[in-house]
């Protein structure tokens, strides 16, 4: 039998109440992530089917952009490593190794874990600055979006690899 979704799981201890769905989302989509990339190929991983997103490049996408939305939500500009990483995420000729990926999308969901673990819930509301322009948003805003953003990446990502599969 298949086990719930994680969100149906329960509690996680040492995450605040009220970033329990940040925290659920994120762990569902590791496991989603795992199932998606298992015994995928390299040529599988970066292929681009009717002109889309390689499947490789939503993990890469989901990565990135959930390390730059936790930088924002700690009140950071981004660095240029992680400017010069986002110019990567979409690199045609970029090459992907299933298990790699997996690992370094594990990093991240843990890293994310860390953080939202040592956010205190009285800092929710508080106002952050997002790129650039310095959009307005808060530290419960990001924190949501980095899972909501997460999500649809690694939808767009089982769909992509169920594509990249039955194609011969």
């Amino acid at each position: 039998m298949t086990p719930p979704e994680v969100w149906l799981r329960g509690p996680l201890e040492g995450i605040p109440p009220l970033l329990q769905p940040v925290a659920h989302g994120l762990l569902q989509c590791r496991e989603e992530v795992h199932r998606a990339l298992a015994d995928l190929s390299a040529e599988q991983l970066g292929r681009r089917i009717g002109g889309a997103a390689s499947a490789g490049y939503h993990v890469r996408h989901a990565i990135g952009s959930l390390d730059r939305l936790l930088t924002y939500a700690r009140g950071e500009m981004l660095t240029s490593v992680q400017l010069a990483a986002l110019r990567e995420e979409d690199n045609p000729n970029a090459t992907f190794a299933a298990d790699e990926l997996a690992t370094e999308f594990d990093a991240a969901v843990d890293r994310a874990l860390t953080q939202v673990t040592a956010t205190s819930e009285s800092a929710l509301t508080e106002a952050r600055s997002v790129g650039r322009a310095n959009l307005p948003s808060t530290v419960i805003g990001l924190l949501f979006h980095a899972a909501e953003h997460t999500q649809r990446h690694i939808g767009q990502l089982a769909t992509t690899v169920k594509i990249a599969r039955a194609l011969p």
